[in-house]
C-alpha cells in the first residue's frame, strides 16, 4: 500500500546543488522527491550497473520458453534440443548471482 504524499518541504540551494541532486536522482532511477526522502531517512541507495541488460535477457528467455511450451502443447513441436537454452540460462543466472554478491 502506498502512502499518500500530502506534505511539502521547501529548500533553498544553489543552482549547481540542484543540478547535482537532479542528476543523482536520475542516475539512481528515482524521482527527486523519492531520492531526497531516501537520503534523508538513511535508506541505502544502490544502483546496479548492468542489471537492466540482465533483466531484459531474462524476460526474453521467459518469452521464448513460453512460446516453445505453447507449441509443444499444441503438438506443433515434437523435438526440442534444450542444451543451448540451458547453457544460456545458466550463464545468465551466474551473471545475476555475481551482481547480487557485489551488491551485498
Amino acid at each position: 500500500m502506498q502512502k499518500k504524499k500530502t506534505e511539502i518541504i521547501t529548500a533553498r540551494m544553489t543552482p549547481a546543488d540542484k543540478k547535482v541532486i537532479r542528476q543523482r536522482a536520475k542516475s539512481a532511477g528515482m524521482t527527486v522527491t523519492d531520492y531526497l526522502t531516501a537520503c534523508a531517512l538513511g535508506k541505502e541507495i544502490v544502483r546496479v550497473n548492468g542489471l537492466d541488460n540482465l533483466l531484459s535477457e531474462l524476460k526474453a528467455q521467459g518469452r521464448n520458453l513460453n512460446q516453445l511450451t505453447t507449441l509443444a502443447n499444441m503438438g506443433r513441436l515434437t523435438v526440442l534440443r534444450g542444451d543451448d537454452f540451458v547453457q544460456a540460462h545458466t550463464r545468465l543466472c551466474d551473471a545475476l548471482a555475481t551482481l547480487i554478491r557485489e551488491v551485498r
